[in-house]
């Protein structure tokens, strides 16, 4: 397994981490993902940590809490061989503060994820979605207090635009609060969006990208493709799949395939491959069902491309950019490159 650090930081962490989205399936929607119990919880912890794969993502709105329930009882006894990262921000019941990143939620929530997880300390502290109604110096100050108080070590954000993540950053140095490590985005061949803006500001600002679903909610499984529809019980069959259309879509796998054939790899593999390939990236969350599923992902650690094969990934997966960023690169090419070829 290669490691690298966790954006600006020290910390040193997988280039795969395990996302446990999977874990509880506790609503129609997550059960299309994956309703892993404790005792499938545990055997994955297992694998994960033997190919050398020690971080564990996770948040509070996972099945309700049940995600972390169940992480907590699958790592109990070897916390100190792994690292755990949690999130806030997402609703967590109907009442008006139960949402949002407010510094009651923040602390209230932080308290609650500590409980379930069945430790004393969250590595990895996210805000899982920006709040337009909460001073973003408030954010800060409950971060601060939290990382005082010995509770969480680092924290980072999760789908934020440009600007937002820019100001928190500007306003973290501003009062001598500390920065977010890291930003959690959704990237993957068919969905190049991240490059525009957050891409560049990442290379900017030394914040590290976590990716969650890389393989755009199974699209790029290797179920689907220009000739194969998806099996009418796999995710990429149901809304819990990401929309792409099928001619970005299949432009795509039909380079994948060809690749996966070339060097005798899964195809998930070859597109995890990719990304791993991409700057900032310090880690991606991959998830599964099943042991077979995670094994197979997790190969995707030595997997490299050759630059030909990353080249044609890269041209089969390209789209024009929106305003202003295609302005940009067609009237100053040389003074705004894209960030990565």
């Amino acid at each position: 397994m290669e490691y690298r650090t966790l954006g600006g930081s020290g910390l040193m962490v997988p280039a795969l981490v395990f996302g446990t989205a999977t874990f509880g399936g506790a609503s129609e929607f997550l059960r299309k993902w994956g309703a892993t119990d404790v005792a499938e919880a545990t055997e994955m912890v297992d694998i994960c940590l033997d190919a050398g794969c020690n971080v564990f993502d996770t948040a509070d709105s996972y099945s309700s809490g049940l995600s972390e329930e169940i992480l907590g009882q699958a790592v109990k006894g070897r916390r100190d061989r792994l690292l755990i990262a949690t999130k806030t921000g997402m609703p967590m019941g109907p009442g008006v503060n139960e949402r949002g990143t407010s510094r009651e939620k923040i602390v209230r929530s932080c308290e609650a994820s500590l409980k379930r997880l069945g430790t004393d300390v969250i590595d990895l502290y996210q805000l899982h979605a920006f709040d337009a109604l909460t001073p973003i110096e408030e954010m800060l100050r409950a971060l601060d207090s939290l990382m005082r108080a010995g509770k969480i070590r680092y924290y980072g954000v999760s789908n934020y635009s440009g600007w937002h993540l820019m100001k928190m950053i500007a306003l973290a140095d501003r009062h001598g609060f500390p920065r977010p490590v890291t930003h959690q985005v959704y990237y993957s061949l068919v969905a190049r969006e991240f490059e525009w803006e957050l891409m560049p500001l990442g290379l900017d600002q030394n914040v590290g990208t976590l990716v969650w679903s890389p393989l755009s909610g199974s699209k790029l499984s290797g179920k689907v493709g220009r000739n194969r529809r998806p099996p009418e019980d796999s995710r990429a069959a149901t809304d819990a799949s990401w929309p792409v259309p099928d001619d970005q879509l299949f432009a795509v796998t039909d380079v994948l395939e060809a690749v996966s054939a070339e060097v005798g790899r899964s195809i998930p593999q070859v597109a995890l491959a990719w990304l791993l390939a991409r700057p900032t990236v310090s880690g991606i969350a991959i998830g599964a069902r099943n042991a077979a599923q995670l094994k197979d992902n997790l190969a995707a650690a030595d997997l490299k491309l050759s630059a030909d094969q990353i080249a044609r990934l890269d041209a089969a997966s390209a789209v024009r950019p929106v305003y202003p960023y295609w302005h940009q690169r067609r009237t100053s090419p040389d003074r705004n490159p894209p960030p990565v070829g």
